[in-house]
């Protein structure tokens, strides 16, 4: 995790200092081109920027909106899977009393195997052994719930406990779907040109007058690097500082009723 925090981060200060770097570059540019003809240094400046910082605004509305709906989404899935496992858990009690015991040490085991998941991420990789141990008690409380349903005195017991055990599995796989589920790296790679970009134009406009104003050249750099960094934190959750991990309380809550 800790090498992820300090890849994002150099990421992140190369974007500044090359925003910077580029609003230099941007009005060296403009005075040079001034000296020359300072009529022709403007020419159709404004269309141009019109353009380019309005498809700015676009890319960042776009991507911003996108990694806020999927990170309130996660949060949704860790309450959903939550209550999926709990109400298979109190269902076991229609199942005959010999066969309880097993079962919800199998749940006790399940639920510790889901919170050591993601746990373990990032990355994904390193969250694979929990993944397969999961897996594996999801067949084991299955087949024996399965097993142990058809010989209960109750003839509802297979109907109200093997749908619930069924979300509660579906839930598990939709989780992980949800955390591979992002834009293609050519959108922030769009989002990363498009702030350099702009910010050569930024720097070509302010150039009207011969000294630097660097309030505005490093307050313009610093908002668009926070902007991406909002964007990449909500996009993925469990990195940097905006997190999800307080609603795996939730399942820890679930855990705790089971003892």
């Amino acid at each position: 995790m800790q090498t992820h925090v300090i890849l994002g981060a150099g990421t992140l200060v190369g974007l500044f200092l090359g925003m910077v770097l580029f609003l230099e570059v941007g009005h060296r540019l403009r005075l040079r081109m001034m000296a020359k003809d300072a009529e022709k240094a403007i020419a159709g400046l404004n269309v141009v920027e019109g353009a380019l910082f309005g498809l700015m605004g676009l890319v960042i509305a776009f991507t911003f909106s996108g990694a806020a709906s999927r990170f309130d989404a996660k949060r949704h899935l860790i309450v959903e899977e939550a209550n999926n496992i709990h109400t298979a858990y109190l269902r076991l009690d229609l199942l005959p009393e010999a066969a309880r015991p097993q079962l919800r040490e199998k749940f006790r085991q399940y639920v510790d195997a889901r919170l050591e998941t993601y746990r373990s991420l990032p990355p994904v990789a390193g969250a694979f052994p929990q993944m397969l141990t999961a897996a594996e008690l999801q067949r084991e409380i299955w087949e024996q719930s399965v097993a142990a349903s058809r010989g209960a005195t109750n003839p509802q017991a297979a109907m109200l406990l093997l749908p619930s055990l069924n979300a509660m599995i579906d839930i598990a796989n939709t989780r992980y779907m949800a955390t591979q589920l992002h834009p293609p790296p050519i959108i922030f790679a769009l989002l990363g040109t498009l702030a350099l970009v702009c910010s050569l134009l930024a720097g070509f406009g302010m150039a009207g007058g011969r000294a630097r104003s660097w309030i505005h050249i490093v307050a313009f750099a610093a908002i668009l690097t926070l902007t991406v960094y909002v964007i990449i934190d909500m996009e993925y959750p469990r990195i940097g500082l905006i997190r999800i991990d307080e609603f795996d309380r939730a399942l820890m809550d679930v855990r705790a009723n089971m003892e």
